[in-house]
Order: structure tokens, then sequence, then C-alpha cells
């Protein structure tokens, strides 16, 4: 079986790691760099880093940032946030990252996917889908937002990441908007339908507030990885502690931490 990855996610705004309830309601968190380099010797497999407002506020991803949490890592760093073109994707890989993660920017022109996974390798190119459950669909059905979960798209989740794969991504980072920050769980079925739509790893994200979350989201989602920010962020659960349990209840991960 492979190894479950554990990564921690830094949503940034302003220069600053923040953290909401479903994308609204931001507290402030810390410091990127410092963030990012206690995280990894804490022993996440790996560290996502989100500029939240570039897209909504039509700027760049703050490069500095990004040059800061580089410098203090030593295992796989995405970035995400901003990138519009293979510039801008350039400029972020130049900064430290090792993968990029697109969203809104892909869901505007897909072609964007390929581009930077015909330059750079599918395995570098994540494409972030922010899904959210449709009412009347017996919870089945999910859309696809856009601008940090502001625009709805009128997508549907399954059909995009389908798009998104054939497309050369090389992995999805799955948030459900409607678990986001609550700590109530990871959204396990809709976690489940994206793995089943897919043959590339699926990173589940939104809804993590303890040890067994990630426990149900590895054998009921089926997910590849989970990510998690604020309960590693405010001191809730360590990623050392987090990795004990999920040993414990059999779910393979990287030891030690």
């Amino acid at each position: 079986m492979l190894t479950k990855r554990i990564i921690a996610c830094l949503d940034v705004d302003a220069g600053r790691v923040v953290k909401g309830v479903r994308f609204l309601h931001l507290r402030d968190a810390g410091d990127p760099a410092e963030l990012a380099a206690a995280h990894s010797r804490a022993g996440a497999d790996e560290i996502v880093l989100l500029d939240i407002s570039a897209t909504h506020q039509n700027r760049a991803i703050l490069l500095d940032a990004v040059r800061r949490a580089a410098r203090q890592l030593f295992v796989p760093f995405t970035v995400g946030g901003g990138i519009r073109s293979l510039e801008d994707a350039a400029a972020v890989f130049d900064a430290g990252a090792d993968k990029i993660s697109i969203n809104s920017a892909a869901l505007a022109d897909s072609t964007l996917i390929t581009r930077i996974a015909e330059r750079y390798g599918s395995q570098a190119v994540i494409v972030a889908v922010d899904a959210k459950r449709l009412p009347g669909t017996n919870g089945a059905r999910w859309e696809v937002r856009a601008a940090g979960g502001r625009k709805p798209t009128g997508r549907d989740a399954l059909e995009w990441v389908r798009e998104a794969e054939s497309r050369g991504a090389g992995e999805i980072l799955l948030t459900s908007m409607d678990r986001d920050g609550t700590r109530d769980g990871f959204d396990c079925e809709l976690t489940a339908a994206v793995v089943g739509a897919t043959s590339i790893p699926v990173i589940a994200s939104g809804g993590a507030g303890g040890p067994e979350h990630f426990v149900t989201v590895f054998r009921e989602g089926r997910a590849d990885a989970a990510l998690a920010a604020s309960i590693f962020h405010f001191g809730l659960n360590s990623v050392a502690e987090l990795k004990q349990h999920l040993r414990a209840a059999g779910i393979p991960v990287r030891w030690p931490c």
C-alpha cells in the first residue's frame, strides 16, 4: 500500500498566514516562513502555500513570501494563488517552489495546465478544485467555484477534474467549501467521488478537526494525501501526533517524522 501524505497548508493574505471558516472570517496565524519551517520540522511530508487574495485582488503572488518559506524547507513545496500564465509559473518556480497550484486561471483557460505541464512536467502541476454541494441533488453533485470560492462557475466538479487530468494535471487539490475551517471532518463522499473520477492523486482538504478525520478520509474517501491548516497552526495537533495515530490505525505514513 502506498504511503499516505500529510500536507500542511499556509493560506497567506497580505504576507501573513490566516485561517477562516468556509473561506470567510479570517484570523492571523503567523509568519509563513516560520510556520513552514515549524511544520517541516514536525514531520509534514509537504508544504502548500496559497496566496488566497491574489486572484480576487487581480495581482501577482507575493514572491517574497515564497522565497522566504522556500529557504526554510527540505520537503516538497507547492505554491498557488495569482498564477495566470506560464511566465507567472516560471517566476514561482524560480522563487523556490517544487510544484504550482492553479485554480481560477485553469478554469478560464484549461490550456494553461498543458503549457505548464509541457515545460515543467505533470508532477509539478496541481489543479486546485474548490467544490460546493449543489442543493436539490441529494448531495451527490458539486459545483466548482473560482476566485477563492467567491464565483460560481456552473461547472460540475467531477467533469472538471477529468478535464484537468486530460490537460496534464499531475494532482488534484480538492477543497470542500462546505467543510472548510469547520473541523467537522473531511467530505468523504466528495473525496471518494473525485478519486473515482480520475487516475491521478487526490489531496483532500477542508474540515480536518482531529486525527480520526484523517483515518476516515484515507479509508472512506480513498484520498492519496490529506491537507490541514488550522489544527496545526493553532497547536491542536502536531504532525507527529497525527502520524502516530495513523500508524496505530494501520494507515501507512512516512516514519520517522
